[in-house]
Parts: C-alpha cells; sequence; structure tokens
C-alpha cells in the first residue's frame, strides 16, 4: 500500500517525476524548450501545487498568463492537455494513494478543463 500526499516533500517528489515524464514526452517537451532556469521553475510548481492541495498561500503568479503566453509561441491544442493529465494522473499514481492523491488529481483535472476551455480555440 502507498502513502497519501501528506506535505512538501511530497508534493516536490510528485513535481520531479511529472516534469522529468514531461520533459521525455516528444508532444509536451517543446512547449517547455524556452524554460531556460529549470531550478526556479520547479519551485514555482512545488509552490503552485502545495497551494492547489494544502492551501498554504506559498504561490502568488498568474498560471493562466504564463499558459496564454506559452500559447502564443507554441499553440496548445486538446491533444497536448490530455497527454498533460495523463502523465499528471500516472505520475500521482505511480507514488501515492488516498484521499489527498485522488483530490491533487481531481484539480489537476479542473484547472486543465478550465485552461483548455480559455486557451483552445
Amino acid at each position: 500500500m502507498k502513502n497519501d500526499i501528506v506535505d512538501k516533500q511530497d508534493i516536490v517528489r510528485i513535481v520531479n517525476a511529472f516534469y522529468k515524464s514531461v520533459r521525455e514526452d516528444l508532444v509536451l517537451k517543446p512547449f517547455f524548450k524556452d524554460v531556460s532556469n529549470w531550478e526556479s521553475h520547479l519551485e514555482n510548481m512545488y509552490s503552485f501545487w502545495e497551494n492547489v492541495l494544502f492551501h498554504t498561500g506559498t504561490y502568488a503568479g498568474n498560471p493562466m498568463q504564463k499558459h496564454f503566453e506559452v500559447n502564443s509561441k507554441y499553440p496548445l491544442s486538446a491533444n497536448e492537455f490530455m497527454i498533460w493529465l495523463s502523465l499528471f494522473n500516472t505520475t500521482v499514481d505511480e507514488l501515492f494513494e488516498g484521499a489527498n492523491a485522488n483530490l491533487l488529481k481531481q484539480r489537476a483535472n479542473s484547472i486543465a478543463t478550465i485552461m483548455q476551455l480559455k486557451i483552445v480555440k
């Protein structure tokens, strides 16, 4: 039996594993080629997902704006969102199980759905 997500260290494990998959995925990796400072990007993602799950208030960015910027250079389609969500859910499922793991996947699905509705034309 796997443990549930309980703290930031668990979020760090998820984010690191997820972005390893993203950077190896032939469809998604081109969208991240302009990330010049991966350490900073990952730190932002740790804060974002920690806030999404635990409401820590540690994230102060605007993820929608960032995705609009990416979309202006590299147009996103429903396919990329589907792949992103599949990789995210697979990563969570490989590492954790429980109420928080399920909640994180539900919130990721909601975020992806909203972004897709606002970005994909």
